[in-house]
Formats: C-alpha cells, structure tokens, sequence
C-alpha cells in the first residue's frame, strides 16, 4: 500500500520551509518599518530617526512574541458526528485523517479561525502568530514514533502531553501503549477540532484490538469513510483533553484551573524549535508542566535554513539555562540530518 504524507509545501531544495514563512511578526509590519526606513525626513533629520528607530524596535519587541490565548476543547457527545464525511488514510498502524479533505471542508467555512484560506493566499505552512503547522505530518513525527518501538520507551500509567500536536499521532502512540492520560495541545483551535480530535476518536475503537497492541509498524487497508464505532471507545477517550492557544497560555490553563492536575510523566513535542524566538516559552512551559522525575521526546531537524533554529542551537539554549540535562539520543543522517533529544531536570533521579 502506497502512503501519501503530508509533509509541508513551498519548500526549498533542503526541504525546509522559507525565512519568511517563520519570521514572528506580520510581514505588513515589515513592509511598514521598511518604509519608514526610507522616509527622506528622517534621512534629513538625526533626531526624528533615532524616534523613528525606537518606534520600530518596539513594534518588533510587541511582535517578537505571539500569544493566542487557551480553551480546553470538550469531546462531542455524538462521536458520529467528530468523524461524518471525514476520509480515512493509514501509517504505522494508525488512522489519521486525510489532511486535503479537511482543508477543502475547512474552505467551506468549517474552519473560522481562516487559517486554511491564510495559509493558501499566502503560500506558507507556517504564518506565526495566526497557523503554526498543524494541518500537516511533519516529517519527525515519524522518527520519534519509531524510536519509541526501538527504545521501548513506556508509557502504560503515564501521564503524557503532546505539545504542539498537530495530527496528535505520538499522543495516539501513547494512548496504544496504555498511558493512564494523554493531553493534546496545538496552537490553532481549528486543527484540534477537525483533526487532531477526529484521528484520537478513529484510533480509538475496538477493531482489530488496536488499542495496546504491541507492533505499531502494522498497517490496515484503510476504511473507505470512517472506523465504526466501537465499545469501548468512550472509556479510552475519557483517557483525554484537548487544548489550544500557546504555550504559555495553556500552561496557565493548566495550572489555574480549578480541576485537579498532576504534571507529566511524558512530553513529546516534535519540529517545535524551528523558531528560536518561541525557544523561551517552550523552555518555560516544559519546566513548568513535566514531572520532577519526567521526561521529555523532541524530534527536531539538525537545523531549520532561513530561519535559524535547529536541535544544536536549542540544546545550547537550554545549557544556558541549566534547568534541564539533554542527550541526542538518536541521530538520523539520512537526508537533512534529524535528531531525537531527550531532556529531564537536572536533579532528576
């Protein structure tokens, strides 16, 4: 069986998204300082352009950073509805949904947040502060699924987060491996609702006992529509809560809300460090949430061209801030150099 990933779009030759794909301010701002650059009074007048130039650095320091405030989302009562006119593809022994067909319902007017129309007028898979990627498979994803069959990493009774999920196929992961409760994050509401929480309902049945089964390189003919529904698919999804907004703001979700909430044995996070300017609020969020004896499963490309993120650079991010241990535990050469991390707190046991 052939397997269409969806990997990104409007990449260059190294197969990585374009500068200005990722800069974390809006390019009408930009166009806006270059402007003002070039405005002859302020070439004529020193004083009005070191005004100018302190007007500008403030725009960029307010859109250094983009904050999208946190909901939790709740989990339909007619499951049948999460999955109706959804289409169905398979990897690694998982359903997931095909991504082209929710960008086409999303078109539509299913996604009102617009991040699909965005995402087209403007050519990009990654628009900072309004659609940070989520509606494609990214290519680490995969490495970091394959690394926990070949590290049996465990996760039965853990606690888990998949931070910046996307599709959610490493919480899924966990989820077959009977962690004891998995979280699901992404920026954008839109791809919690018709994907990542659709994909978690479709890996959820009974069919084929899926759920905690050993081998999660087995592939499945994929339904033509949709998995049935099975039994005991609301006592697995009980297992789960779906949340966005960014980091920091679902972290204060977390840790405010008037539910009881223990922190995470396991943080998978995967293509999260392309941005170095989100470095800090990733760092936070991870120091914030894990577990004093938890663990963290990055996957990262070795570095992000245009852009200027990358494993090596975050790995020293974080040494400076000597919170966390890291260690590259697996290193793919194939292609773009590829890494896995894992990082604990430094007093960890």
């Amino acid at each position: 069986m052939a397997f269409r990933f969806n990997f990104c779009i409007d990449e260059n030759e190294s197969n990585e998204p374009e500068a200005h794909d990722k800069m974390c301010f809006p390019k009408c701002k930009q166009d806006s300082i270059e402007k003002s650059k070039q405005t002859p009074d302020t070439a004529a007048d020193p004083s009005l352009r070191l005004g100018t130039e302190k007007h500008q650095e403030e725009m960029l320091s307010k859109t250094k950073f983009c904050f999208k405030a946190a909901k939790e989302h709740s989990i339909p009562k007619d499951l049948d509805k999460v999955l109706e006119n959804k289409v169905m593809e398979t990897v690694s022994g998982l359903y997931y949904i095909k991504m082209s067909v929710v960008e086409m319902m999303c078109l539509d007017g299913a996604d009102r947040e617009g991040i699909v129309s965005k995402s087209v007028s403007s050519h990009s898979d990654l628009i900072p502060g309004v659609y940070e990627g989520g509606l494609k498979i990214w290519e680490c994803t995969f490495d970091l699924i394959d690394y926990f069959s070949e590290a049996k990493i465990q996760f039965t009774n853990k606690t888990v987060l998949d931070l910046g999920c996307g599709a959610g196929l490493l919480g899924i992961v966990a989820l077959r491996g009977k962690a004891e409760k998995v979280h699901f994050q992404d920026y954008n509401s839109t791809v919690i609702d018709e994907i990542t929480l659709p994909n978690a309902v479709a890996n959820c049945t009974n069919k084929g006992s899926r759920m905690g089964s050993g081998d999660n390189r087995t592939t499945s003919k994929p339904p033509s529509k949709r998995p049935r529904n099975a039994e005991c698919l609301p006592d697995v999804l009980t297992k789960c809560s779906f949340f966005s907004g960014e980091w920091s703001e679902v972290s204060r979700l977390l840790l405010s809300s008037n539910k009881p909430f223990s922190k995470y044995d396991i943080i998978l996070t995967s293509e999260t460090i392309y941005n170095p300017d989100y470095y800090s609020a990733l760092h936070n969020t991870l120091a914030q949430l894990l577990d004093k004896n938890g663990r963290v499963y990055l996957a990262s490309k070795a570095h992000y061209f245009g852009v200027g993120g990358g494993i090596y650079l975050f790995e020293k991010f974080i040494e400076e801030r000597n919170v966390f241990r890291t260690s590259i535990v697996k290193t793919i050469d194939k292609g773009l150099q590829r890494c896995i991390m894992e990082m604990a707190f430094k007093d960890s046991s």
